[in-house]
């Protein structure tokens, strides 16, 4: 089955009918069932699929010829809230796709060759990024997910076990693993701009969520004079001013994206504000230096509102230097540019535990990511799933 009928199949999974957006959250139904989906694919083609304790999954095209190290490749198939249909299954769909083409040309891998599907990579539902791919390099442990808890308060435990799923199985092991590369749409126009359908990446950003509670005194709208509130959503107004401006002077990213009021009534000063950072800056120092500057000028306008602060470091990732001699053998390959990226993947975690690790971007027409706006053309997809042909072909000679 070709790259456009799988994509066609996967279409409709998860997808709003009103914003057009994607809801595949992790341990849900529809992630679910594109996970089901993947494994029927996979089957479909011979390869041997393996899934371990908490939904992470690979499948193997390992004739008996290959031997050694691995070649991994894939990317996850959960989304953002309301999010685009190319951020993740591009890269597992183009895998596949990517086997098929090898096949076409008589190609016999002389090493084992893997896709590999990460859950949770959005940290969308528990609010940790990348956790299936951290879970499996060792970068978080078990005994500290479990405990996580969703916004409806489900235990990270407990909605993996109500999939059926037994964490006591197990993770997947990396230990065949020799190189991996992962597949991406571009979440920016860098590509747009050099006017070429697929690029290499040679870094990504550091970047991270803090979570920032603003504490005040629940009072009444009405009948509360304006000096004498102690109103944390002034707080909070001031701190996201704080973090756009911080983020434009460094030429930095800046996001407060979420948000959680107590008590959430229309007539009522808040008690508590909750909200969620996201930044990400070009160097580890310039990362730090931008929370800290965004964390002082809120706590300054906390002390001037009666409020308090507390910031949380939630989920953090270092600046990560792809394997620059492996992006430029197979930049060689297609005359493809090498670029930057300041968004977060499994790639960037599995480069952290040591596995030789390269990113191929194919070309974002308008840029947008993490909306149901997000999209690439057919050309440009099908032109992703030769370079990754060819990048496969090298690395598994």
């Amino acid at each position: 089955m070709g790259f456009e009928q799988m994509w066609r199949d996967l279409a409709p999974v998860g997808r709003s009918a009103a914003s057009g957006g994607y809801f595949r959250q992790p341990w849900a139904s529809a992630e679910s069932e594109l996970r089901s989906w993947f494994a029927e694919e996979c089957a479909a083609r011979g390869l041997t699929v393996e899934t371990d304790g908490i939904g992470n999954q690979v499948a193997w095209w390992a004739p008996a010829s290959a031997t050694g190290k691995g070649v991994l490749t894939g990317s996850h198939l959960d989304s953002v809230l309301d999010g685009g249909a190319y951020d993740g299954p591009l890269g597992v769909v183009s895998a596949l796709a990517a086997v098929d083409t090898m096949r076409g040309r008589g190609f016999e891998p002389g090493r084992p060759i893997g896709i590999g599907v990460f859950v949770e990579e959005e940290g969308s539902r528990f609010g940790r990024a990348c956790l299936g791919s951290r879970l499996v390099t060792g970068a978080t442990s078990w005994d500290d997910a479990r405990e996580l808890r969703d916004r409806d308060g489900v235990f990270l435990a407990d909605a993996v076990e109500a999939t059926g799923l037994d964490p006591s199985t197990g993770l997947l092991s990396l230990e065949r693993v020799g190189t991996f590369v992962e597949l991406h749409v571009e979440q920016g126009r860098d590509l747009v701009d050099r006017d070429v359908a697929v690029g290499l990446a040679s870094e990504i950003w550091p970047h991270g969520r803090w979570r920032f509670d603003f504490a005040g005194q629940a009072n009444h709208a009405g009948t509360t004079r304006m000096e004498d509130r102690h109103d944390p959503m002034l707080t909070y107004a001031m701190t996201v001013l704080a973090a756009n401006k911080q983020a434009r002077l460094a030429g930095q990213r800046a996001t407060f994206g979420r948000i959680s009021v107590e008590p959430n009534g229309t007539n009522a000063v808040p008690s508590l504000v909750t909200a969620w950072l996201d930044a990400r800056a070009s160097s580890d120092d310039a990362l730090a230096e931008m929370v800290d500057a965004v964390g002082r000028q809120a706590q300054d306008r906390a002390g001037r509102d009666g409020t308090s602060l507390t910031v949380t470091a939630e989920s953090v990732s270092g600046s990560v230097a792809f394997d620059p001699d492996l992006a430029a053998r197979l930049a060689g390959l297609g005359d493809w540019p090498v670029i930057p990226t300041q968004a977060g993947h499994d790639a960037g975690i599995l480069s952290d535990a040591g596995i030789p690790t390269a990113m191929v971007f194919v070309r974002n027409p308008t840029g947008v990511s993490h909306s149901p706006d997000e999209h690439a053309e057919t050309s440009d997809c099908l032109a992703g799933v030769d370079a990754l042909a060819d990048v496969l072909e090298e690395l598994a000679r």
